[in-house]
């Protein structure tokens, strides 16, 4: 079995990092502030999207990313946690699944993270956005995910809180499970799949009853 993990909102919680980051880079070039919950609402997609669906005029996205990244990069260790269970749900996915990350982040900056927590040794490939030329909701995440694994005749799981993780699994033709520690609503996660669990950890204490077939 493989298990393809989202980053925010189903493994850690960077919420605080984030919104600080969209803050000082909208105040560092004189752009006017924007709510918490609007940009909350947008947290899975890439930072492009997310100025974009801000009303952002485009000519000043590519210099919004580069203050948010320079930003983020300093706090993000300090302004991010692991989620609750999330450590547990790793752990135990490690004993009957071949892992791995597949997020819109930065990879570089999610690498950082995760060995910062002690769990990067735990996955044994991460898909960033600058690895992709096209992000989830697309399949091509995953499928150069896959491209790293030994993926042939397994069952593939994708794991994330947004309803982009389950269209990307979707697109992709694997299974998928949505997660109510994030961003996404039940309703709007139910759309697009059946398996829907309060945390990873629940998720991945289904899934190794489904290899143990002890579920049925």
């Amino acid at each position: 079995m493989i298990i393809l993990f989202d980053l925010d909102g189903t493994l850690i919680d960077s919420t605080e990092a984030i919104l600080e980051s969209f803050h000082h880079s909208l105040a560092v070039n004189n752009i006017p502030s924007q709510k918490d919950a609007e940009i909350k609402e947008l947290i899975g997609y890439t930072l492009d999207i997310m100025y974009g669906n801000l009303g952002i005029n485009a000519v000043h996205v590519d210099a919004l990313i580069a203050t948010y990244k320079e930003h983020y990069r300093d706090i993000s260790r300090e302004k991010t946690e692991l989620l609750q269970n999330a450590k547990e749900a790793v752990f135990l996915a490690k004993e009957f699944a071949t892992l791995g990350i597949v997020t819109t982040k930065t990879g570089y900056y999610s690498r950082v993270l995760m060995e910062h927590f002690g769990l990067m040794e735990h996955f044994d490939v991460l898909i960033g956005r600058e690895d992709v030329e096209h992000p989830k909701p697309h399949a091509e995440p995953i499928f150069r995910a896959l491209e790293k694994l030994e993926s042939a005749n397994k069952e593939i799981w994708m794991i994330g809180d947004t309803k982009l993780d389950l269209i990307a699994a979707k697109n992709a033709n694997v299974n998928s499970i949505g997660v109510l520690s994030g961003y996404g609503t039940h309703e709007s996660l139910k759309e697009f799949t059946d398996m829907i669990f309060n945390d990873a950890f629940e998720a991945m204490k289904y899934l190794q009853k489904r290899k143990n077939n002890t579920f049925l």
